[in-house]
């Protein structure tokens, strides 16, 4: 017999092999995606995560001996990166590198791709399952539940989801402190002296308004390219960016600019830098992430915020 007949016999055996001990094979689960379609899940023994919200969900529901890979974004924990095959980044997949490592399911944020290796997955018959992205706290909720039914683990699910709630509403409690809202830029990148600003409709823009600010840009959604004029019109009180190696936007690049020299942000080099994930992942974590944030914008707020204890950090929603 052929080797590639061979494997394609024993591959549903291996799959089956792999669910955790003690735990049973669950009837066929019915998901409604991103896409608007029904995805039948038989068997989510071998999990491809794409998304590091979603690797995220999964490690704290318990479900990382389920991972057959994650892709490059999964970056906390920090095992997942370490012990886990990457596909690469959730952009710019190759159909390939998610296929060979043999899934039983595929789970990819909204917005995974490109076109062609998402078309090819669809073909090759493995459920997956495209999570929303909607940035907001009604979103990262869903999003816990999604991928929990998805799993077949609705009571764990619903654990997390709790323990989120109770973090998000926290934090509205903190930012009701705030007695005057400062003005946020968010910029995602600075080449050749043109910013890529963030605006409506994005992780940066909610994260802001999350922590009890006001983000600078409203005139556009999404990730844009801005002028001088635009910057200086925005008048920031802080400039906030993400950290992420030799490509992190620094504050002596964002102070000498000529446009932000000319804002209120460079009159007290008021500049922050966060880890990308954990400021932008929306993930178990993101009330978290605001709470920092709105302590570094609002340093008075600190004998609130430390009694901000995030349940989602140490909630027990493994079992």
């Amino acid at each position: 017999m052929p080797l590639r007949t061979i494997c394609r016999t024993l591959a549903p055996l291996l799959i089956a092999c792999a669910i955790a001990p003690g735990v049973a094979r669950a009837a066929s689960i019915t998901v409604h995606d991103a896409r608007d379609r029904d995805v039948r899940i038989d068997n989510p023994a071998r999990i491809v995560a794409i998304g590091g919200a979603i690797t995220e969900i999964l490690y704290a529901l318990g479900f990382e001996d389920r991972l057959a890979g994650v892709d490059s974004t999964s970056l906390y924990p920090p095992a997942a990166l370490r012990d886990k095959p990457n596909v690469g980044y959730m952009r710019q997949l190759s159909a390939e590198g998610v296929l060979g490592l043999n899934p039983s399911l595929v789970l990819a944020m909204q917005g995974s791709g490109p076109k062609e290796t998402i078309e090819i997955l669809d073909a090759a018959k493995v459920p997956l399952v495209m999570v929303p992205e909607t940035f907001s706290e009604q979103g990262l909720l869903d999003k816990i539940r999604l991928v929990g039914h998805a799993m077949g683990a609705d009571p764990r699910a619903e654990c997390l989801t709790r323990a989120v709630a109770d973090d998000l509403a926290q934090l509205r409690e903190l930012r009701g402190r705030v007695a005057k809202p400062v003005r946020v830029m968010f910029v995602m990148s600075l080449l050749n002296g043109r910013a890529m600003a963030a605006g409506k409709v994005t992780a940066a823009n909610e994260i802001i308004q999350l922590a009890g600010a006001v983000n600078a840009i409203d005139a556009y959604e999404g990730y844009k390219p801005i002028n001088d004029e635009a910057i200086i019109a925005a008048r920031p009180d802080v400039v906030l960016s993400i950290a992420r190696g030799k490509d992190s936007v620094e504050a002596d690049a964002i102070f000498t600019h000529p446009a932000f020299a000319l804002t209120p942000a460079a009159s007290n080099r008021a500049f922050i830098s966060m880890e990308g994930l954990y400021l932008l992942g929306f993930g178990p974590r993101t009330a978290a992430a605001a709470r920092d944030l709105s302590l570094k914008l609002y340093p008075a707020l600190a004998p609130q915020a430390e009694k901000f204890t995030p349940a989602a950090l140490s909630a027990d929603c493994r079992k």
